[in-house]
């Protein structure tokens, strides 16, 4: 296998930096790829993460499956792991490129293009006709946790299939999103799984571990380490088919009585919203029935701002 001119031999295991532009202080932007290759020939498994700087729990799932070795003495087949994409955007505290453009809305990009069309081309160009399939780690946006969950694409049998061998807490079967990374990896014949857990710059346990457990699974699922290095899940798989972002009717103070990964019903009270000058106190109640699978953690809230998302 070749990567950056670089060849890796079977059983070969080694780093390799794709440059990808310089800003104008002259400092290289560069993305450093991990590569491990088993004796035996078998799937290309692509592990990424970090392609929004500042969603910092998925660059810590990778770069502790890193730490754990886990890639070190595969049966079969290779990964190739890039635990973090959007270098610019991590030390930043950004989920963008230097130009505010979005690496995930890039795809498959230009090599002349944007910072962020730069790095979309190079992936899309380098690494995804050399995989089979890939785990692309997320995290919620700015204040707004996601209980751990896969999305696959709907009607994709193999992606689906990579989801359930992932056995998060949450599956969602939805539609591709124009110009992203599992879009463009899809229309290359590419099975792709995306693992959303926590918020951004900010850590969440339950999220690491799931987040390292799924890899685990998804790689026993492909034979490239034994099945006895990984535990079964200990929580039933909710398939999510609807979602419901339920928004706020009134700005001020919010606190939420009811978080993600809870079941509520509908007419049930979820939150409360007050007055700085403790005017009103307006509560909160589920428009749906169903399970919390993201919320909002901002203490002050606008009319109309996303509070919680609810699927069924």
């Amino acid at each position: 296998m070749e990567i950056n001119k670089k060849i890796f031999e079977p059983g070969e295991t080694g780093l390799t930096n794709i440059h990808i532009a310089n800003l104008p202080s002259g400092t290289n932007i560069d993305l450093p790829i991990h590569v491990f290759r088993a004796k035996k020939e078998g799937p290309v498994l692509l592990i990424c993460a970090g392609m929004h700087g500042d969603e910092v729990n998925g660059v810590e799932i990778v770069r502790r499956t890193l730490e754990g070795k886990l890639y070190n003495n595969l049966t079969t087949g290779t990964a190739i792991v890039i635990p973090l994409i959007n270098i610019f955007g991590f030390i930043n505290f950004s989920r963008d490129m230097t130009d505010g453009k979005d690496i995930n809305r890039s795809f498959p990009g230009r090599k002349n293009g944007s910072l962020a069309s730069q790095v979309a081309y190079v992936l899309s160009k380098e690494i995804f006709p050399k995989i089979d399939c890939a785990v692309d780690f997320h995290t919620g946006g700015s204040a707004r946790y996601n209980y751990p969950q896969i999305r696959y694409t709907k009607g994709n049998e193999k992606s689906k299939e990579l989801a359930e061998a992932f056995a998060p807490p949450i599956i969602i079967g939805n539609r591709v999103i124009e110009k992203s990374f599992r879009q463009e990896a899809t229309k290359q014949g590419k099975f792709i799984i995306v693992f959303e857990g926590g918020e951004s710059l900010r850590y969440d346990g339950l999220s690491l571990n799931i987040g390292i457990e799924g890899i685990m699974r998804v790689m026993t699922h492909l034979n490239m380490i034994p099945n006895n290095a990984i535990k079964k899940a200990d929580y039933n798989t909710v398939y999510i088919e609807k979602m419901y972002w339920q928004r706020a009717k009134k700005s001020g103070i919010y606190t939420w009585h009811k978080s993600s990964g809870t079941y509520v019903k509908k007419g049930e009270l979820i939150g409360s919203i007050n007055d700085p000058q403790n005017k009103y106190c307006i509560p909160v109640k589920a428009e749906k029935t169903g399970l919390i699978i993201g919320h909002n953690n901002a203490t002050v809230i606008s009319n109309g701002d996303a509070l919680f998302h609810i699927g069924w």
